[in-house]
């Protein structure tokens, strides 16, 4: 990886990427430290509205933005609209068939389709603006008035109108950004900004491992072994991003005027986490908006409501049970999305090519479909094993260490994140260098 950016960086228009892709970047960080208008400045001081290590959907959305959405900056909101808009496109373009057909079309589909990403990307950053809003006046986050009351009548209007503007253009900027990386930088606009903001949250980590490390006792062997096991997680997804099934195919040979073709084996490459982390996120997500409503919500401790939200909390078995049917079910639903067995066999088959000891048609596609089940449902596990490492982590340290046990503020979300663009980056970065006929790269 090392090699490969050093290569790019002797290549002078590749250097000028780099250099763009690291400004937009610097950009976007240096804005998520500028508050939004009318935001009391305590909030800085006393770090932020939302813990690390608590178990809500806000929480999970500063993870995403590295930290803006607890300091009420411009860019709290961050790319968390795009993403959300992105994946109802997606979803859309399959259920209904405008949108397929558009699909279809060529690049001028495909431009249409990104224009009204980029409308609903608006519609949703004004709606978790506005959420935004109310959650900072409800904890009483905003400026007052001279008498130390929240403002009223046409000032408050002003207030709400001001700060949901502030954050929807916010929202719109980083897209615009994204998209300028897309176009003149290196690497995925929308990846590299995620992993920008989880990135700077790592020297916050740092200090959390510092901090146990100076309780001294058991900590002493505990934060070496948390950190050799957050390492065994990296390889460990180093190893699951390069698994593939390949299932073979031979094509027959043709004669076309007077070239022969085809008369090769070749191999269709099935990965074996095809789904990446949306299954994580999604099941994050789902399970955090209990204890989010909870927030909202005054009861009493021991009633109905303080045991229904307590199965929510990360230390119940319930919601690793849930946690882990949830990533299995989006799995299956991503691989669902993204490949086709059908049209698979007919593809293969209209190119004159056959998967060996397997007859062309249906037995084909079922072939295909029952190889994806076992290889989705194998991509499942270890994203399981992944997601829910931080959690069973945290148990067993509170059973050693009774109520003092460790929490890391880095779940496996954002370490799939962090070392899936890394390693789609430097992808990149080796075809941009292959494009110019570089030699050496691969030494």
């Amino acid at each position: 990886m090392l090699r490969t950016f050093i290569n790019a960086w002797k290549v002078a228009d590749l250097r000028k990427k780099i250099l763009y892709t690291a400004l937009i970047l610097l950009l976007f960080r240096l804005g998520s430290w500028i508050p939004v208008p009318f935001l009391d400045p305590g909030i800085m001081a006393q770090g932020g509205i939302v813990a690390a290590t608590d178990e809500t959907f806000m929480s999970y959305l500063s993870m995403l933005t590295g930290g803006a959405f607890s300091y009420g900056t411009i860019f709290a909101m961050s790319i968390t609209p795009f993403i959300n808009s992105s994946i109802i496109m997606q979803l859309l373009t399959v259920a209904l068939p405008p949108l397929e057909r558009l699909a279809k079309e060529g690049e001028s589909g495909r431009k249409k389709i990104a224009s009204i990403t980029r409308y609903l990307t608006i519609g949703l950053a004004a709606l978790q603006s506005t959420g935004y809003y109310f959650y900072l006046r409800n904890g009483g986050y905003l400026m007052t008035n001279a008498e130390g009351a929240a403002f009223t009548g046409g000032w408050a209007v002003f207030q709400a109108f001001v700060i949901v503007l502030v954050l929807t253009a916010g929202s719109a900027l980083i897209m615009w950004m994204g998209e300028q990386i897309n176009e003149k930088g290196i690497g995925n606009g929308i990846s590299l900004i995620l992993f920008a903001g989880i990135v700077a949250r790592i020297p916050a980590i740092a200090t959390q491992l510092y901090d146990y490390m100076r309780r001294g006792g058991a900590y002493y062997a505990l934060v070496p072994i948390t950190v050799v096991l957050l390492l065994g997680i990296v390889a460990f997804i180093v190893f699951m991003d390069k698994s593939e099934r390949r299932i073979p195919v031979q094509y027959a040979k043709r004669v076309v005027g007077r070239k022969m073709y085809g008369g090769q084996s070749t191999h269709i490459p099935i990965k074996v986490n095809m789904s990446g982390v949306m299954p994580i996120i999604f099941a994050s997500s789902i399970l955090s908006l209990p204890a989010t409503i909870g927030m909202f919500i005054n009861y009493e401790e021991g009633s109905g409501w303080d045991t229904f939200f307590s199965l929510f909390s990360q230390q119940s078995p319930f919601y690793g049970c849930v946690y882990f049917l949830l990533i299995i079910f989006f799995a299956y639903f991503y691989a669902t999305i993204q490949y086709n067995p059908i049209d698979m066999a007919n593809n293969i088959r209209k190119n004159s090519g056959a998967i060996p000891g397997i007859r062309p048609g249906k037995p084909t596609s079922d072939y295909i479909a029952k190889i994806l089940s076992k290889i989705t449902l194998m991509g499942a596990l270890l994203l399981s094993v992944v997601a829910l490492f931080p959690i069973v982590f945290s148990q067993l340290t509170s059973l050693i260490m009774g109520n003092e046990g460790m929490t890391i503020a880095m779940g496996g979300t954002s370490v799939i994140i962090l070392v899936g663009v890394a390693l789609e980056t430097v992808k990149q970065l080796e075809s941009q260098l292959m494009m110019r006929h570089y030699k050496g790269f691969l030494d």
